[in-house]
């Protein structure tokens, strides 16, 4: 599954970007809500876990799952992934990583159409792996921003650029609004150039990069502050709501509230 080795290269894209933090830098607060790096890492090697259990022992993840729900309910979810997961810093990056290298060749191997539990309805294994793949990219930006870093993009971007084509309508219903009845037409332009379209041509179009198209539909970026052309009432509205994770609905970041700081 191809997806597995895109969930590696992102985490290592990450990996990476942090070989200069020390210290006190682990408790510097980003752009995204005030988490600090060590909130990041904590939030991306819980749900690594998560997934990974629901795969090796489906048992132990749905108590653990129960567990984590009624502790988010009562005390938050960073009061509850902070108190599950206990390392921080230098230790805390050296967990993520055997977690997610560890876990890459048995995902590799699956079936992707493989029934998986997760804390909301199942997902195929593909889903999954996406789903942190996406995860990892989408908080990965917060600590790009942060370090006043610049990634460097690669077609596996894909991947999100699929999840937001399918949370099409889930971003009208989490929101509580009617679901168009066709999804705009997309016009998006990969990393390597390469023109990935979606959709039927009509009134609603979207066009530019993909990369900026994954970052509004993963609200990492307000759609103000990306060069893409949104046509149409559907798209325009698509573009202000887009959410392509779970959970209940989120406001994205207001225009220029998310931005890499100058080094």
């Amino acid at each position: 599954m191809e997806q597995a080795g895109d969930f590696l290269a992102e985490c290592q894209a990450l990996d990476a970007v942090l070989d200069g933090v020390r210290g006190a830098d682990w408790d510097r607060p980003t752009q995204f809500k005030g988490w600090t790096l060590n909130d990041v890492l904590v939030h991306l090697h819980f749900w690594n876990r998560m997934a990974d259990l629901s795969l090796t022992d489906p048992a132990v993840f749905q108590a653990r799952a129960a567990e984590t729900l009624a502790g988010i309910g009562r005390d938050g979810f960073r009061t509850t992934e902070n108190a599950m997961i206990t390392e921080r810093g230098a230790d805390l990056r050296a967990a993520w990583v055997a977690q997610y290298t560890d876990m890459v060749e048995r995902w590799a191997a699956l079936d992707p159409k493989q029934r998986l539990q997760w804390v909301g309805p199942e997902m195929s294994a593909r889903s999954s792996i996406t789903a942190r793949q996406m995860e990892t990219w989408a908080h990965g930006q917060e600590v790009f921003d942060c370090l006043g870093a610049t990634r460097t993009e690669t077609d596996r971007i894909r991947n999100i650029v699929v999840l937001g084509v399918n949370t099409f309508g889930w971003s009208f219903k989490v929101h509580g609004r009617p679901q168009p009845e066709v999804m705009p037409r997309l016009e998006l332009i990969a990393p390597s150039g390469a023109l990935w379209d979606f959709g039927e041509p009509g009134a609603n179009r979207i066009a530019g990069p993909a990369v900026e198209f994954a970052q509004v539909v993963a609200q990492t970026r307000n759609i103000a502050d990306t060069s893409l052309v949104v046509e149409g009432p559907v798209a325009t509205e698509w573009m202000a709501i887009a959410q392509c994770f779970a959970g209940g609905p989120e406001t994205p970041p207001a225009k220029g509230a998310r931005h890499r700081v100058a080094g």
